[in-house]
């Protein structure tokens, strides 16, 4: 197995649903895209959510590379609007504090981890790959292979940042939710 570039999706419209990619989330994702390229990536997977196909189709445009879909790189649970965002909220809470609870439209901690394990085994690549998903997933994956202690507790209560990259070297963890690349991202409002 080879690397794989976990990616962050951009940052996303503040709605609910699938929203997209904001005008800094697009920036975020071109300089994830000019990273991953001179990382010599081969493929490049994405979840269905709209965030992340778009973040994936800018990595892929930038490597000249195609986007493979697949529903296992899903995030845990998704607000979609039709429950009040705080049941939401306390819901996303309880399950990243007791891994087994499964919340109601979504996967708990440990079944969204093993989706993305399974993802990983199948693909299995031998030159490097770009995987765009979701924060909550890439910290359920982690939790799992290195355990809660070895996660940064800010990824457990503040997420992962926008577009930054978990770099995995078959199921060894080499970096952890990277964001040098977006420093030369200019500061939100400014273009």
């Amino acid at each position: 197995m080879s690397l794989i570039y976990l990616v962050q999706h951009g940052e996303k419209q503040p709605e609910p649903g699938d929203p997209g990619l904001t005008d800094r989330g697009r920036w975020q994702a071109d300089c994830a895209a000019r990273l991953l390229r001179d990382a010599g990536i081969t493929s490049v997977f994405s979840s269905p959510l709209l965030r992340a196909a778009q973040t994936a189709e800018r990595i892929a445009a930038v490597a000249g590379l195609g986007v493979t879909v697949d529903d296992r790189l899903r995030e845990r649970m998704n607000w979609d609007g039709h429950r009040p965002i705080g049941e939401f909220l306390i819901d996303w809470s309880r399950s990243v504090r007791e891994r087994d609870f499964v919340p109601a439209g979504g996967y708990s901690s440990h079944q969204a981890a093993e989706r993305m394990r399974a993802f990983l085994t199948e693909a299995a690549p031998a030159e490097p790959i770009a995987v765009v998903t979701h924060g909550g997933i890439t910290v359920d994956l982690l939790r799992s292979l290195l355990g809660d202690a070895a996660v940064p507790a800010r990824l457990l209560h503040e997420g992962v940042p926008s577009a930054a990259i978990t770099t995995i070297d078959g199921f060894s963890v080499v970096r952890i939710a990277a964001t040098t690349h977006l420093d030369e991202l200019p500061r939100r409002g400014a273009r």
